[in-house]
């Protein structure tokens, strides 16, 4: 995506939960094993199947591992015997500052993102049982599958367009865009238009494949594009 995605990944105030404090009692090896398997099997199934049908970004798997792993890891630390409210607030403060800042990631790695950490939380609170932490994460994966289905819908990409001229109507700029990109656009809007310098700013969205390649483009007094995904 073009720019930055900021302030997308805040996990929610958790630290009232230390707070409250977890008898040790509540936390066995037995149980934290369980739990421990019942989360990489889902985060398997999130990250090896569910994200690589389509073509990933490369670091994305890398990232939804550690921040599933992390989460799940500062969960059993928390839920292993009492801590104090600051710690506990602290900890989650620390996870709070995480943030994703690239134009490799799109709104989509951001919703696996969210259900990397779902499936973290749900795995790693205690006292719960082991039906219910499966349910959750069936649920997780199961609203992934179905909403993300790559073959529901084509692929498209969006450009940000610099045009080398002031059009009369809507209908020029988009029989414009369809003789530069060499296809008809799905949707063309237009940003900005400045009489001074005579240019139309565009963002254009048209279909692509899923494994199309498109390089960059050199800018030009004609039409400089800034391309991203969606």
């Amino acid at each position: 995506m073009n720019g930055h995605i900021g302030d997308i990944v805040h996990v929610g105030d958790l630290g009232v939960l230390a707070a409250k404090g977890f008898s040790a009692a509540s936390v066995t090896p037995t149980g934290l094993v369980t739990r421990g398997g019942l989360d990489v099997i889902a985060l398997m199934i999130l990250v090896g199947w569910l994200y690589r049908r389509r073509r990933p970004s490369p670091e994305m798997p890398l990232v939804l591992t550690a921040l599933n792993i992390g989460l799940f890891a500062a969960m059993a630390a928390i839920s292993a015997g009492k801590f104090p409210s600051g710690v506990g607030f602290g900890l989650f403060g620390l996870l709070s500052l995480v943030r994703l800042r690239s134009a490799a990631f799109t709104l989509k790695d951001v919703a696996y993102t969210f259900a990397a950490l779902v499936i973290a939380l749900c795995s790693g609170l205690p006292q719960r049982e082991t039906w219910l932490v499966v349910a959750l994460n069936a649920v997780v994966l199961l609203a992934v599958l179905v909403v993300d289905d790559p073959r529901a819908h084509r692929p498209t990409r969006v450009l940000k367009l610099t045009l080398d001229r002031i059009y009369e109507s809507p209908a020029e700029v988009r029989d414009d865009v369809t003789i530069r990109l060499g296809q008809e656009p799905l949707a063309v809007v237009i940003d900005e238009i400045d009489y001074v310098r005579e240019t139309t700013r565009v963002a254009v969205r048209y279909p692509v494949d899923e494994d199309a390649w498109t390089p960059e483009q050199p800018e030009s007094p004609v039409a400089r594009t800034e391309g991203q995904p969606a």
